[in-house]
């Protein structure tokens, strides 16, 4: 069966790597489902979106919260380079909740916004790992 080299990575360090056999990710364009033979690709990641990874040896889906990036795809080999990326089995959920109140409670504040997609993003991801 044919797989795709994945590698997600954020500046701090390398958050999952392995085979797998899917990647979805939002895009800025859309979300792109990638398989194995997918023609290349690079895409810019939509700041507080959620990456899956479906990995080949059957383990459980994986899911990530991401930041803004990129995405590329090229000879079956998938880089996701974030600018903050976390597993959703990693989120703690009690601060994901309390960063996503404290933005909504700085409306007028222009960071509002992204930490409340990223909060949301991370929430998302938490509840999607099983």
């Amino acid at each position: 069966m044919a797989t795709l080299k994945v590698g997600l990575v954020s500046p701090e360090r390398e958050i999952w790597s392995g085979e797998a056999t899917q990647v979805v990710a939002q895009t800025v364009d859309g979300q792109l489902g990638i398989l194995p033979g997918h023609t290349p690709v690079l895409g810019v990641l939509l700041d507080g979106s959620v990456v899956k990874v479906t990995p080949a040896d059957g383990s459980p889906e994986v899911v990530a919260m991401v930041g803004s990036g990129f995405f590329s795809v090229a000879f079956d080999e998938v880089s996701i380079l974030a600018e903050q990326a976390v597993l959703g089995r990693d989120v703690d959920v009690e601060a994901a909740q309390r960063e996503l109140s404290e933005a909504e409670g700085r409306a007028l504040d222009d960071e509002a916004p992204v930490i409340q997609r990223r909060a949301r993003a991370k929430l998302r991801a938490a509840e999607l790992e099983a």
